[in-house]
């Protein structure tokens, strides 16, 4: 028999669990995921199968991916329902950054290039280049174009003719002491050209592993491929062009790609536009 003053969940006030507030889970919001006790930042909420996702971001750069659970986070302390941002709400409200985080600049138009270049040594460096800091350098009007190697870098710099009006930044893989790429570094002297490099064996490894979806980057015996070593090792079809396409879609901004890359590019851009505006 049914009480008429009661409904049938006889279960009281004080044990029922309340539905946590909703929140949208904007870029840069900070929380605490609770079964793991993993803090950091919003980086991108994704629709799956499972259903959706967010991707957090801790102060080290470690990525983890977990489920926008019902009551699953801790903000200041108090437990939210992450939600995905609807797209008024996904807007920036404030001023908008380019994938390197510069500020950008609405409405502007690419500058009439300059004379001064900056050379990397191949097409996955350029386009890497390209899609974290493609904005600023149309912005600055600095074109960025690659090499086969460097093994011709010397001969290069003389018929490129660098000026104080037409300065070259040049970025290059692999540079670490006594490798060969160093020694040919080495070898230009010219106080308007700047070569700079990051100590990785290709550009795939400046992309943070994590960011790819993997623990890391694997070892290559010496005398096999590095990229196809790479791509055997991690279970991939051994065709490293679409690995390449596989990585480079996983760049968003500058937050994915190690520092030790970063501040070689940023260097070569100042390096660059400290010439003539021409």
């Amino acid at each position: 028999m049914r009480s008429r003053q009661y409904g049938p969940d006889l279960t009281p006030p004080w044990k029922k669990q309340r539905p946590a507030p909703e929140v949208p889970a904007e870029p840069d919001l900070v929380v605490e995921e609770i079964t793991t006790g993993f803090c950091g930042a919003v980086i991108r909420c994704e629709k799956t199968a499972e259903g959706p996702t967010v991707t957090l971001e801790d102060r080290f750069g470690k990525h983890r991916v977990f489920p926008m659970t019902p009551r699953g986070f801790l903000l200041e302390g108090k437990v939210v329902t992450l939600v995905r941002p609807s797209a008024a709400s996904a807007r920036p409200q404030g001023p908008q950054r380019t994938a390197s985080g510069s500020l950008a600049v609405p409405g502007a138009r690419a500058r009439v290039a300059r004379a001064g270049r900056i050379y990397v040594e191949g097409r996955h460096d350029a386009e890497l280049v390209e899609r974290v800091w493609g904005d600023d350098l149309r912005i600055e009007g600095v074109v960025v174009e690659y090499l086969e190697g460097v093994d011709d870098l010397p001969s290069i710099v003389g018929s490129f003719s660098p000026g104080p009006d037409a300065r070259l930044g040049v970025l290059v893989d692999h540079l670490v002491p006594g490798s060969k790429e160093s020694r040919i570094a080495a070898s230009v002297t010219d106080a308007n050209v700047l070569v700079v490099g990051h100590p990785y064996i290709d550009i795939w490894e400046a992309v943070k592993p994590a960011s790819v979806g993997i623990a890391e980057w694997p070892s290559v015996p010496r005398g096999q491929d590095w990229k196809t070593g790479v791509c055997r090792a991690l279970g991939w079809p051994e065709n490293t062009g679409a690995a390449w396409q596989r990585i480079l879609a996983s760049v968003r901004s500058y937050k994915d790609l190690e520092p030790a890359l970063l501040g070689r590019v940023e260097e070569l851009i100042d390096f660059v536009t400290a010439g003539s505006a021409a």
